[in-house]
């Protein structure tokens, strides 16, 4: 029998995980990984403040040209990353963005963008929530405004679809300790090559699908750090992700605006006009 429980007990009010209550933080939300990397984020707005850092999920919120604006950190993979979507939902936030690193499998150099718009299921995390043939799709308008973002910003970006898995070292087909390997990751890059996949990462499909389940918009946008075929690995575009996501938002939040103002659920080209 399902027990009715919404919340942890004891945490009727602040989320057990990321510490946040409703009102804490803005309804846009930028989700990178790593803690560290909240605050580099948030160095590029107007103005933030730290609301809560709890394991590894740390919080701020802040001011990005005139937007009210949140990060999140979610730690790696897709567990922790699930639960950061559950209580982000619970208290309010309805736009999620991803803020990662990536390797890719195609040809794009070190430094660019991957704005995915949908991943392999490859982690367990969302097989919990739904069935496998259930897809992890990002948000349309997410995508549209991280492109614009990108556009305005002068940055190159690739879109398509990505890979998201569990482990790094195995499930990216790189082997393990003391050279251990499975043979069926022989051919894994090469057949995801030939499918057009673009990138792995560790998080996004888990985001997007319960983000589509809990009706919010999801998104993800990655700076590629390193090339799995050609063996190129430098850490550079980091700062660009942070920068198109939080343009990202602005835009979403001017286009929200619009569709209020002219009664409409969905953005289109047209209503800038």
């Amino acid at each position: 029998m399902r027990e009715n429980l919404s919340e942890p007990p004891g945490f009727k009010d602040k989320q057990y995980h990321i510490s946040c209550v409703k009102g804490d933080l803005s309804p846009y939300v930028l989700l990178p990984g790593d803690p560290d990397r909240v605050l580099k984020i948030a160095e590029i707005w107007d103005d933030y403040a730290e609301i809560s850092y709890h394991r590894e999920y740390r919080s701020v919120r802040g001011i990005y040209k005139k937007t009210d604006i949140s990060c999140v950190s979610t730690g790696i993979g897709s567990p922790s990353a699930g639960i950061a979507v559950e209580e982000l939902a619970r208290i309010g936030c309805h736009t999620l963005i991803r803020v990662g690193s990536t390797g890719v499998i195609q040809d794009i150099p070190c430094g660019d963008l991957v704005i995915n718009t949908g991943s392999i299921r490859f982690e367990g995390t969302s097989k919990e929530y739904i069935c496998t043939e259930y897809p992890a799709v990002a948000n349309y308008e997410v995508v549209l405004s991280l492109i614009e973002a990108c556009e305005i910003l002068g940055y190159p970006y690739h879109l398509g679809i990505g890979a998201s898995t569990d482990s790094f070292y195995l499930g990216q087909a790189r082997p393990g300790f003391n050279n251990y390997f499975q043979s069926k990751y022989e051919r894994f890059i090469e057949d995801l090559r030939a499918a057009s996949v673009l990138n792995f990462e560790m998080e996004a499909s888990c985001i997007l699908t319960v983000s589509s389940l809990y009706g919010l918009r999801a998104g993800t946008v990655c700076a590629v750090f390193a090339n799995r075929v050609t063996g190129e690995f430098h850490v550079l575009g980091e700062e660009r992700a942070g920068r198109a996501a939080s343009e990202a938002v602005k835009i979403l939040h001017e286009w929200d605006e619009t569709k209020k103002k002219k009664g409409k659920k969905w953005f289109h080209p047209s209503l800038l006009k």
